[in-house]
């Protein structure tokens, strides 16, 4: 139906539409606009997958990049007047790229806030966010703060995608919100946040409970009750051990995390797999870096070792093991850890890895991925093949492993991404 998903044709012509190549902006403006009137919504239908590595991304920036050239939308325009346009140029985008699981994303951190009345800012041509001089709430009035009306602007749109993408896709769909610490920042605001963290952790804990309690229980309560078989993902970065220090991410910011799981019916089904900066447990007690812990009640708190910080965070991931790029630890821990569980190990391509103004020589960096990339389909391999014999039994539709593109977007290397999307699929079979 279209040659360019013929990989990795559609690669190829989003990196002639990067260069300023005129004929190759006009095929993807004809491709997208039978997109967007549903003439190939067929091709969106779930099939049966191989057994193989999968490969995947977070792709919301290029598909603002899309709307925003091919069609002149703001920011607000391309996200949030039309639902269907979303999803439909979202999953064709992946098609293009070449990756099969077709996940549905979008700016989670701005449309959470948004939808608790936040002040935003929609740059042009750039994702929203909060305004951080216009705090929503402070010390004074976050009691007040509830769950948004379902029929407002935000939740309204969530359920407009949602059906839309599991009617056309036939998976189940997921709802990303933001996690307790990181809507608390986005809110309150992020260095306001990080002094109470440091000075009453006590109180943050406080406020965190309260965004539990408040408004992301009922929130999920009404998604479930609508997707009884859907998933809600929540993220936070800002409450990463990079950030906050692994005792602060365990007792702070997972903690409230564990209450949505182990509180609720439906707590299986939650999961935050965006924990970054394992690394962080490997600081020198001496160093300067360890001094990001904070005192908690009567004395320092211990540190965590990799494996108790990687513990917990399994403990609000239980369905596979994420390693992230900014982790930056060796990839044979995740993939012992993997195994141990018995659950599929996923790893992320950081965004600096593949975005064209990071790249100093791009034969080395072509070189390089090669070599990496397969090392990391080796390893999903690897533990997907141990599992099996363990008698882990996949998902339907089947779910081996990912090779996740942590952050795809116009300034991505078409080059690079295509390497990398060849060698899971030319090297990710589990067969044999």
């Amino acid at each position: 139906m279209i040659e360019e998903l013929i990989f990795p044709a559609g690669c190829r012509l989003f990196q002639r539409w990067q260069e300023g190549d005129t004929q190759a902006s006009n095929r993807l403006k004809e491709i997208f606009d039978k997109t967007i009137d549903g003439e190939y919504d067929e091709i969106f239908a779930l099939k049966h997958s191989p057994s193989s590595v999968q490969a995947s991304a977070s792709i919301n920036l290029f598909v603002l990049a899309v709307l925003t050239r091919l069609y002149g939308l703001n920011s607000a325009e391309a996200y949030k007047r039309n639902a269907k346009r979303y999803v439909r140029v979202s999953l064709m985008i992946r098609k293009l790229l070449g990756l099969p699981k077709l996940y549905l994303e979008w700016p989670v951190y701005a449309f959470t806030a948004e939808a608790l009345g936040a002040v935003m800012m929609y740059p042009v041509g750039a994702p929203p966010g909060t305004d951080p001089g216009i705090p929503l709430i402070n010390k004074d009035n976050w009691q007040d703060l509830k769950a948004p009306e379902m029929d407002s602007e935000i939740p309204r749109l969530f359920d407009k995608m949602l059906e839309f993408y599991q009617d056309l896709t036939g998976l189940e769909p997921v709802l990303h919100l933001t996690a307790p610490y990181s809507l608390a920042a986005d809110i309150y605001g992020q260095s306001e946040l990080a002094t109470a963290l440091n000075d009453e952790p006590d109180y943050v804990n406080e406020l965190l409970d309260h965004l539990v309690d408040n408004v992301l229980t009922p929130w999920a309560d009404y998604f479930f009750k609508k997707f009884p078989n859907g998933w809600l993902e929540l993220s936070d970065a800002s409450g990463s051990p990079f950030f906050i220090g692994p005792e602060n991410c365990k007792n702070t910011a997972i903690r409230s995390i564990l209450r949505l799981k182990n509180e609720n019916s439906w707590g299986s089904r939650v999961y935050d797999a965006n924990y970054r900066g394992d690394y962080v447990t490997q600081a020198k007690k001496t160093s300067r870096s360890s001094r990001r812990r904070v005192t908690t009640q009567k004395g320092p708190s211990k540190e965590l070792s990799f494996c108790e910080l990687f513990a917990v965070k399994q403990d609000v991931c239980t369905d596979y093991v994420m390693r992230l790029h900014d982790d930056r630890m060796p990839l044979k821990l995740y993939q012992e850890q993997a195994i141990k569980r018995n659950v599929p190990i996923f790893i992320g391509i950081g965004a600096s890895q593949i975005d064209c103004n990071s790249i100093a020589d791009i034969s080395v960096a072509k070189e390089e991925i090669k070599q990496l990339s397969l090392e990391y389909v080796e390893s999903i391999k690897k533990v997907a093949q141990v599992n099996k014999k363990n008698g882990y039994k996949l998902r339907k539709p089947p779910w081996p492993g990912t090779v996740y593109f942590e952050d795809v977007s116009a300034n991505s290397s078409m080059e690079i991404i295509e390497i990398i999307v060849n060698t899971v699929l030319n090297k990710g079979s589990l067969k044999g």
